[in-house]
């Protein structure tokens, strides 16, 4: 798998972790809201690596890496 594979992975796994929080309420939104914030902050943390390894700017990593998976899931085929 390549750095940019992981951090599509990790990005879709934040956004599933996000997808939950709807109609939660209480305990259970807290709950999973730190379930998003982990995912997100270890995606964030993943960009930020890939970036300072490879002399990529960050941002461009990061859009990439989101636009690959909105791609993917408005892809029918993907």
């Amino acid at each position: 798998m390549t750095d940019i594979e992981r951090l599509i992975l990790l990005e879709r796994s934040a956004e599933t972790e996000r997808d939950k929080l709807t109609g939660l309420m209480g305990p259970e939104y807290e709950e999973q809201w730190r379930a998003w914030r982990r995912a997100s902050e270890a995606v964030q943390a993943a960009i930020t690596e890939r970036a300072t390894a490879s002399g990529e700017n960050r941002y461009e990593v990061e859009q990439a890496v989101k636009a690959a998976v909105r791609h993917a899931e408005e892809d029918p085929a993907g």
